[in-house]
């Protein structure tokens, strides 16, 4: 009986310690209850760590915002994950703010991270929520430049292999489609122009060692999480944070369960599950162009 409880004691110390390895440092609240009711728009697909706006769990943060949605970690100065809408009111003909600006909205007694944080480091203020997805006004253009939306990433990885999958993703707009979006980082490393960092600012800002994706594609119309089915394009990429990376987006394709599994997220939760397992177990091998 005794070797019983010891097993049985060794296998549960196993899988917490799995558990809290797939979930790094991300504070889950005990509810997990999302606060959705001042702009649901941006969690339609689910809230992927059970982020809330208790400022008692600093890892795992939640800003709603007009503009998207994200969990913030204060202790790595950047997002776990961002999640925004994408259709054609949200893109006009408003210039690109470039005000890169501390996020007022995180507690007035946390670090926030400023606009030179990045200064010298040899990485870009890399948008979670991209300004070309925010230009039907200044305002919601300029959102997308606070700083909770930045991630440090690689020049090459940032300007060319994310633009492009960016400047695609929005193509389908044209073709009579709709966007959701989900975008976040993961590890600690990354390299840059001035060589491999593992954090910025003093320590404030980690440098994560990969940068992902997920791009769910549906028809305009509306109730969308009951609308994605077993046959609606799901693109999902995990890219290396290093400036070498090729420019080919396409290559870094991979499964929604991969993503899942490397950061401990729970994507397009509002999905019907049966509908999430399919989907999530694919690797698209749609057009790139």
């Amino acid at each position: 009986m005794q070797q019983l409880q010891l097993l049985a004691r060794t296998g549960a110390l196993a899988l917490l310690a799995l558990l809290a390895t797939a979930c790094a440092t991300i504070d889950v609240a005990p509810t997990q209850a999302p606060n959705q009711s001042t702009f649901p728009e941006h969690l339609t697909l689910g809230n992927p760590s059970g982020a809330t706006t208790d400022a008692a769990y600093p890892t795992n943060y939640l800003l709603s915002k007009p503009q998207y949605a994200l969990s913030y970690h204060r202790d790595q100065g950047k997002p776990n994950w961002v999640s925004w809408h994408l259709s054609s009111s949200w893109v006009g003909s408003a210039a690109r703010q470039d005000d890169f600006r501390p996020d007022a909205d995180l507690p007035a007694a946390w670090y926030r991270v400023t606009a030179s944080s990045y200064a010298g480091s040899g990485f870009d203020r890399g948008h979670n929520c991209p300004s070309a997805d925010r230009t039907s006004t200044a305002a919601n253009n300029s959102a997308t430049f606070l700083m909770s939306n930045m991630m440090p990433q690689a020049p090459r990885n940032n300007q060319q292999t994310w633009a492009n999958l960016e400047n695609y993703a929005r193509t389908l707009l044209g073709s009579g489609h709709e966007l959701y979006l989900i975008c976040g980082s993961y590890g600690k490393g990354g390299t840059g122009t001035e060589g491999y960092a593992t954090t910025l600012d003093n320590g404030r800002v980690t440098v994560p060692s990969h940068c992902w994706k997920v791009v769910v594609v549906l028809p305009v119309g509306s109730n969308d999480a009951a609308r994605v089915s077993g046959s609606t394009r799901v693109i999902a990429i995990d890219t290396p944070n290093d400036n070498s990376l090729r420019t080919d987006w396409g290559t870094y394709r991979t499964s929604v369960d991969a993503i899942e599994a490397a950061t401990g997220l729970d994507l397009l939760s509002a999905v019907p599950v049966g509908i999430q397992q399919t989907i999530e177990a694919k690797t698209d091998n749609g057009p790139t162009s």
